[in-house]
């Protein structure tokens, strides 16, 4: 079990948190694939085109030139 420490105002409402950097790292990682999990979600409600490898690089190949 973690220890976090909370700050409190003068009328003893908590405005901040202290927490071991165990905790925090762990935090942090499930954060992030919660941003993966949502990404991934709002990807695949998006209409999807499939196109072969060939035609692929050709599109990128051609954006590249564009851009340079």
């Amino acid at each position: 079990m973690t220890s976090t420490t909370f700050i409190t105002d003068q009328k003893g409402n908590k405005i901040s948190a202290i927490l071991p950097i165990k905790a925090y790292k762990q935090l942090l990682e499930e954060l992030e694939e919660l941003a993966d999990i949502k990404a991934y979600d709002a990807a695949k409600k998006k209409k999807q085109v499939f196109v072969d490898a060939a035609t692929a690089f050709k599109q990128i190949d051609a954006k590249r030139k564009k851009n340079v």
